[in-house]
């Protein structure tokens, strides 16, 4: 029996994505991506402006005035959201976790392609896919995914995006687009991430927590590692290690966006307690303009 609590947070993230794909990003998700082509619907009479390259010449000889081919976009698409549900995953210093952010996030997403007629459609990982639900289409399939993403409990705390991206290989036998939402704390996922993208349409969401970029100065701090238990205690006063700690970030970072960059996989972040709205309306757009040039 699902819990009436976790019910209304699944009936609240709802609400708030509904609102948001009416308003803002239900157009936009649609320009952003593609359908897998072209189909053709019917001929009709040619009009001034039409491109002459569509001329049906075989109707156009027995009518014995031009006809143009028209075309209707194959839309339907596969939308599969790869999350990441290791133990940093579940992290927070705002009053929003990471996991509850990317559950709002999954959301909107799945309601998205549910407006578009989409099949949508997850996979949860650690250091192993842990959960498969196959794309679908219909409002209750969104709604036990937005279930699984705020409730699913992990059976393991590591994390490993090479698992994670060679699953796609294994379920996914169609080009799909596939959005890999995760806080990318992992190594050498470099091949198995390159051999994703060239089957797929490949979406990287790094989902991150302020506290993990600037730490308050409050002296002697424990901090445990999630994923591995491993503690350190570390000086939070001290201004070198705020120094270290921040050119870690950086380098880091650089090293992620690089990688990402060299194999042509688009990126965007979002951040526990901030409003993503604009960083996805920003994203889509550059999609939208790069797809009809």
């Amino acid at each position: 029996m699902i819990r009436p609590d976790l019910m209304r947070k699944v009936r609240r993230i709802e609400l708030r994505t509904t609102r948001l794909v009416d308003s803002l990003l239900g157009g936009a998700y649609h320009s952003a991506f593609k359908g897998r082509g072209m189909e053709f619907e019917d001929v009709r009479e040619y009009v001034p402006g039409d491109d002459v390259r569509t001329i049906d010449w075989n109707v156009t000889a027995r009518a014995g005035t031009p006809y143009v081919k028209s075309y209707r976009e194959e839309r339907e698409l596969t939308v599969l959201l790869l999350v990441d549900v290791s133990s940093s995953e579940f992290f927070g210093s705002t009053s929003q976790k990471k996991n509850e952010l990317v559950a709002e996030f999954g959301a909107l997403i799945a309601l998205a392609a549910l407006r578009n007629d989409d099949k949508v459609g997850m996979a949860l990982f650690s250091d192993r896919v842990e959960r498969y639900v196959p794309p679908k289409k219909g409002r209750r399939h969104v709604l036990r995914l937005i279930r699984d993403l705020l409730a699913y409990e992990p059976e393991s705390r590591g994390t490993s995006l090479a698992e994670a991206l060679s699953f796609l290989g294994k379920v996914l036998r169609r080009r799909a687009v596939v959005f890999l939402i995760s806080d990318f704390l992992a190594e050498d996922f470099e091949r198995d991430l390159a051999a994703a993208k060239s089957r797929h349409d490949l979406v990287a969401v790094r989902v991150s927590d302020p506290r993990e970029e600037v730490l308050p100065r409050v002296g002697l701090v424990t901090l445990e590692d999630a994923e591995t238990g491993r503690t350190v205690v570390v000086d939070t006063g001290s201004t070198r290690f705020h120094e270290r700690f921040a050119e870690a970030g950086d380098r880091a970072r650089r090293r992620r966006e690089d990688l990402l960059r060299s194999v042509g996989v688009d990126q965007l972040s979002i951040v526990t307690g901030r409003d993503y709205v604009p960083e996805l309306s920003r994203f889509f757009r550059m999609r939208g303009k790069r797809a009809v040039r």
